[in-house]
């Protein structure tokens, strides 16, 4: 939920834009690439990510006795912000400054904000998220094995085994939800790991490439660029000027 500004989200050539208006809700860890539209020194971009417990979800769920669609829903969507919503949202932040009673009202704010999602127009996606035999579950499970692995060979016939699919299943289903194939969700995670440890490391490309799980240099560049649109080291260069620039306001 963005409280200030605005930011655009892509993931696989499709982009979502919200502000303060609206808020995102993502149901599957993606390798999301954000980019902040709206931000000032006057008026910096101030946000609030909550991450759901899937236990809670799953509770709710029982008491809420709906049936889960099998359809495959989208992993990311914008919905505009309704003043309860946010009315919750507030409270949970403001724990923030009384420490002491966060483990205590935390949770039930957070469990209150469950539920207006999940009886909100974006209940459907919330109800695969907590089913344990739903596809978007599945999917959940098979990105969880990738991401612990991302930068070693990607075997198939393991991530399917570790989702509950058989192999054609996966694939037909994680390109359905993700819109990215197992091995084009790798390679972006390995790509977005190499672009942090180059920047916020100082690696060179050779040395984050080959941290990631690339042998070849050439092929690293190579996909390098197709995903961010320039050369690492020129790429890199990029940032930092953006953040030197940023950084001296």
């Amino acid at each position: 939920m963005i409280a200030q500004g605005s930011k655009r989200v892509s993931l696989a050539g499709q982009s979502v834009v919200y502000d303060a208006s609206s808020y995102l809700l993502v149901s599957v860890d993606l390798p999301l690439v954000g980019h902040v539209l709206e931000a000032s020194p006057a008026a910096p971009y101030l946000c609030c990510k909550i991450d759901f417990d899937p236990a809670a979800l799953a509770d709710l769920l029982v008491t809420e006795q709906r049936v889960s669609s099998e359809k495959d829903l989208p992993v990311l969507a914008v919905y505009p912000s309704d003043p309860d919503l946010i009315d919750a949202a507030c409270r949970l932040v403001k724990l923030l400054d009384r420490p002491e009673t966060i483990d205590v009202l935390a949770p039930l704010v957070e469990r209150e904000i469950l539920y207006r999602l999940l009886t909100g127009p974006h209940g459907a996606m919330l109800r695969q998220m907590g089913t344990v035999d739903s596809h978007l579950n599945q999917v959940s499970r098979a990105v969880a094995t990738i991401r612990s692995g991302f930068h070693t060979q990607l075997r198939i016939d393991e991530i399917a085994a570790a989702s509950g699919m058989s192999a054609s299943s996966l694939h037909a289903h994680f390109k359905a939800i993700t819109h990215m194939t197992p091995l084009e969700y790798q390679k972006q995670l390995r790509l977005q790991e190499a672009r942090r440890l180059m920047l916020a490391d100082g690696a060179n490309a050779g040395t984050a490439g080959f941290a990631v799980g690339y042998d070849s240099p050439s092929q690293f560049s190579r996909e390098y660029r197709r995903l961010f649109g320039a050369p690492p080291r020129q790429d890199i260069e990029r940032l930092q000027a953006i953040l030197g620039s940023a950084a001296a306001y």
